[in-house]
């Protein structure tokens, strides 16, 4: 997400790295430059004003410290108002209810009934407690069946009646969450436009009735500045606590998350960055600074590596490898935990200085990651266990077993050999960087 944006920023504030002192005229290119991303990223114009007034009356009034080179100083000081701009603070889900209830509106076609089931699957595996799925939109055709749909592949119930009143569905679902001791209660209502009378008439009622913790709008980020429109409509006739960023990893210039907080005052809570029903992440202003300016965000690595990686797992496999007795069943191992974190060219994107490294181009095809397991799963236990007994007739059985080539057979033994040579250097403090 927001790669252009990003790129843009980032060559602006390189060339006043080099600046020993920061005035009127070194700036201007490069807040010209920062005007032109912002707009060019579909920012707000009035937004993009404001920032660049700001971040320029900032720079040269700021004292420079000896110690710090006015050139970082800069970057800080974009970095610090691109937060603001963001929302300064992220701002956590109210979920203290006993249950807790969570009512997302929104648009036809926002992908409010996908976001709905990863949000409950964010929840339950965040804190660890139980969600239910409530069907209110009665009137979307198979609208109902989508989420029951996603509730079975999530393994996540979904409390629903058919085509009846959506605030009587709503009051038994919280009474029904009450009695089988569910944590929270997330419902999904009926996509409406905010100039429908009626519709949001109805969304007004059942706010009213079922009171929620958190009223949240999810919203296409590739709508542009339409988006803001929609949000302050809704917001104007029912109180949003929050806005939920859909396809923010899509082909959109992500200026809608640059002016959402600043023109409607609705801060972004979530935003979803992939299909995938674990493809929604928090919103944290500080941490996205960071990224569009190449910063990096190895909190969210951190992060995502502690709720997907098994420590026991993990701290077994490193101690085999301290001992050199690290085999192919603990490759398939650490394999699957890989898998769980998701694609790694976006993981790669985390790591700060990535850009510099030339590691933000790395696509990793998911058909190899895949083609390895195959090899490595058609190997008998003894083999996996003791792979240098792996000759040329095994082989040949390998790769009829996994459907492919003796030479990518080879490819892979050969692969693990130096991984474990390097391996067993590293353990021995003999491991020299190869520039």
């Amino acid at each position: 997400m927001f790669e252009s944006l990003g790129d843009r920023l980032q060559n602006a504030l390189h060339k006043i790295k080099g600046y020993g002192k920061i005035t009127e005229d070194n700036i201007s290119d490069a807040m010209r430059e920062i005007r032109l991303a912002l707009l060019e990223a579909d920012v707000n114009y009035q937004v993009v004003k404001e920032f660049t007034a700001t971040v320029k009356e900032k720079a040269l009034g700021e004292e420079v410290v000896s110690s710090i080179h006015p050139g970082d100083l800069f970057v800080k000081i974009v970095k610090d108002e691109l937060t603001e701009l963001l929302g300064g603070e992220s701002e956590p889900l109210n979920v203290k209810g006993s249950p807790a209830v969570l009512m997302l509106v929104g648009l036809q076609g926002s992908g409010k009934t996908t976001t709905i089931a990863k949000l409950a699957n964010f929840l339950r595996k965040k804190h660890n407690k139980k969600p239910l799925l409530v069907a209110c939109d009665v009137y979307r055709p198979a609208a109902i069946d989508q989420l029951v749909q996603l509730g079975k592949q999530l393994n996540i119930e979904v409390y629903q009646e058919g085509k009846k009143d959506p605030v009587k569905i709503s009051q038994n679902a919280i009474s029904y969450a009450n009695e089988n001791h569910y944590d929270y209660v997330l419902i999904d209502t009926a996509g409406r436009l905010h100039v429908d009378e009626e519709l949001m008439d109805e969304l007004d009622h059942i706010q009213a009735e079922i009171q929620p913790q958190e009223t949240l709008l999810v919203i296409d980020s590739m709508m542009g500045q339409d988006a803001i429109n929609v949000i302050t409509g809704f917001h104007d006739r029912l109180p949003l606590t929050g806005v939920i960023l859909t396809k923010l990893d899509g082909d959109t210039r992500g200026g809608v998350a640059l002016s959402v907080r600043h023109l409607t005052h609705v801060p972004i809570k979530f935003v979803g960055v992939s299909e995938k029903l674990d493809g929604l992440d928090s919103f944290d202003p500080e941490r996205m600074a960071g990224r569009i300016l190449g910063m990096g965000d190895i909190v969210s690595l951190v992060e995502k590596a502690t709720e997907s990686i098994d420590e026991k797992e993990a701290e077994k496999t490193a101690k085999r490898m301290q001992e050199g007795k690290f085999d192919l069943e603990d490759f398939l191992s650490t394999l699957k935990q890989m898998k769980k974190l998701g694609p790694l060219e976006n993981l790669i994107k985390l790591i700060p200085g990535a850009k510099k490294m030339g590691l933000t181009n790395v696509q990793i095809d998911p058909k190899q990651m895949a083609h390895i397991e195959a090899i490595v799963l058609s190997m008998t236990p003894k083999e996996r266990r003791n792979p240098s007994i792996i000759k040329a007739s095994r082989k040949t059985r390998i790769a009829k077993g996994c459907g492919l080539s003796v030479q990518e057979v080879n490819k892979l033994l050969q692969q693990f050999d130096q991984m474990k040579k390097m391996m067993k250097q590293v353990s021995n403090g003999n491991f020299k960087m190869p520039f």
